[in-house]
């Protein structure tokens, strides 16, 4: 009897065990710190707040940091009725306000309006005496509850669980509103997990990983402290020290976006150029080309917030005292009574100490000559001018030719409107070339210019001495130049026309000058030359006048094959149309 009992009681601990286990196996691995939390903690408290809806983005409207008007509804300021509909058109109030600083700003709300707490619910508002009475609840300077200094990185899987600590469910939750909600249904005894690791990201944009509910309470705790949240009802205009303004303004160069002087806009001048402000006190503008302006910077603290004093000996529309009164995403603004603005963007992209690269381009680009591989006018390739050679003088004269001819003009190097370090060629009668050409390529033996906005492009080739120590180069030109050739077949896709050539002799001649005969007649002239492209190897160019019979074979030829009598060139073109030309001896 006693082993029939035993034998029972073994049956029914297998069954409970059993059971145990395959309630359990839908929810087996949760992964990380399996640790709970009770819904009523300080941990879930720091998680609701982090998820909060901040409502302080608005308060130049409404003056409350614990709920946010919804968009969209109607203001007027001053008198100007403006539709709110979404979160930049706030800037409009902001701009109505700061146009002048002595004059009493009136906004005035379109009733009804809804408001959004922040636990995402909503409360519908018909008079600005309502709306005041909630704004008076709310605790200002910073101490009302949401953190805005971190935010958590979605998606996040959370499971649920009884009293008895086993899991009841799962959820994952994309949003800070999902997060909010979640906390919100669950009871005050409910238990809950996160499935670590988990990442946050902070107000600079750096990110920051925990692995577990202790790490996660300490890193949420301490972003009470890592920003200004902004939430005084000034909306921004003095929530910064001079500290926090001084290093803004050395950390980044900065772009200017506007500048107003005594209420002339003077913006189009300016646009985009840059300014670095230097730690020991000096400040650079770089303006069209070189750097146009040193002047002097510092920053003092007054009772009417930071105080920007900036000094140009030649910039007068910077030289003056100026008030921060906005500090937002690289973003910097500063303003003056009388009708004085400007507005920086910061630009860490940027090479705030271009002149080595300046120095280094301005030394290659006179080691030698340059000889144009290709140029292109808004999108159409300048055929006439490939083979054409440049030669950067020291004196900032330069001189394209081809052997014959020589064009003058003037260069330099610098930045463009857009700070790229470019290549101003000025040539009247060379329109083609006669741009400020921004660098995007330097090899030590080829350049690359591009204009992207209106497809203009030129790439130089570096040449020393002829290419007088290149064996191939002198090997072919020596081929090239042993006596008459004459084209054995000219084909461009399935056309061959090789018969309009018959009768003619090529005779590639010294100062590359490249001569074509009839019946030993001359009768047109071209450039030739042979040149060792970087990218592409071998090249002949040979190029006719756009108005000569021959000026379809000007192109940069690529050798496929060569013998003392026989040359064989292709190339193919922008649409994939191949082009063959053959040279043989007669």
């Amino acid at each position: 009897m006693k082993k029939l009992v035993s034998n029972i009681l073994r049956l029914v601990l297998v069954v409970l065990v059993l059971s145990f286990s395959s309630c359990q196996e839908e929810f087996e691995d949760i992964g990380g710190d399996q640790e709970t939390i009770d819904a009523s903690s300080s941990t879930a408290a720091l998680i609701m707040q982090t998820s909060s809806n901040d409502g302080s983005y608005d308060n130049i409207v409404d003056g409350a940091s614990c709920f946010a008007i919804q968009f969209p509804y109607v203001v007027s300021v001053n008198g100007v009725e403006i539709s709110i509909d979404s979160e930049s058109d706030l800037e409009v109030i902001e701009a109505i306000f700061d146009e002048l600083q002595d004059d009493e700003d009136v906004l005035d709300i379109l009733f009804p309006i809804t408001i959004i707490l922040s636990d995402y619910s909503e409360i519908n508002i018909e008079s600005q005496a309502v709306l005041e009475e909630l704004a008076f609840e709310c605790l200002e300077g910073g101490l009302d509850d949401d953190i805005e200094c971190i935010d958590f990185v979605y998606p996040i899987t959370m499971f649920t669980f009884d009293v008895n600590n086993q899991q009841t469910g799962e959820v994952t939750i994309e949003s800070d509103f999902g997060m909010r909600r979640f906390f919100a249904e669950m009871g005050s005894d409910d238990l809950v997990s996160i499935q670590f690791p988990l990442t946050l990201k902070k107000y600079d944009g750096t990110e920051i990983v925990v692995n577990n509910n202790h790490e996660l309470a300490d890193t949420l705790e301490y972003a009470r402290e890592l920003c200004d949240e902004d939430d005084d009802n000034d909306y921004s205009d003095d929530d910064f020290t001079k500290e926090e303004v001084d290093a803004l303004l050395v950390a980044c160069p900065f772009e200017i976006r506007q500048v107003v002087r005594n209420e002339v806009d003077n913006t189009d001048q300016y646009f985009e150029r840059l300014m670095v402000f230097n730690e020991d006190g000096t400040v650079d503008y770089y303006g069209n080309l070189n750097v146009a302006a040193n002047g002097t910077w510092s920053t003092s603290q007054t009772d009417n917030g930071v105080l920007l004093s900036l000094h140009f000996d030649t910039l007068f529309d910077f030289t003056l005292e100026w008030y921060v009164y906005k500090l937002e995403e690289g973003v910097i603004k500063f303003y003056k009574d009388n009708g004085n603005r400007i507005v920086l963007r910061k630009n860490c992209e940027v090479d705030p100490n271009p002149e080595a690269n300046r120095e280094a381009l301005i030394s290659l680009l006179q080691e030698c000559e340059w000889i144009v591989k290709k140029v292109k006018n808004q999108g159409e390739e300048v055929e006439r001018l490939l083979g054409y050679e440049f030669q950067f003088k020291p004196d900032g004269n330069v001189v394209l030719g081809n052997g014959v001819s020589v064009t003058e003009g003037t260069w330099e190097i610098g930045l463009n409107s857009q700070l790229q370090l470019s290549l101003l060629i000025t040539m009247g009668v060379e329109p083609d070339v006669s741009f400020e050409w921004p660098l995007v390529d330097l090899l030590d033996s080829r350049l690359k210019f591009k204009i992207e906005e209106t497809d203009h492009e030129m790439i130089l080739l570096k040449v020393c001495d002829d290419s007088a120590g290149d064996g191939d180069v002198s090997e072919i030109r020596n081929i090239l130049m042993g006596g008459a050739w004459n084209v054995a077949l000219y084909q461009e896709g399935e056309l061959d026309s090789t018969a309009s050539f018959t009768g003619m002799d090529f005779n590639f001649q010294a100062e590359h000058q490249l001569q074509v005969s009839v019946n030993a007649d001359p009768t047109v002239n071209g450039l030739w030359r042979v040149l060792r492209d970087s990218e592409e190897g071998l090249k002949l160019y040979i190029n006719f006048d756009t108005m000569d019979e021959l000026a379809e074979l000007t192109e940069d030829w690529k050798f496929v094959s060569m013998t003392s009598t026989r040359i064989e060139l292709m190339d193919e073109s922008s649409d994939g149309t191949i082009k063959t030309l053959v040279f043989e001896k007669p």
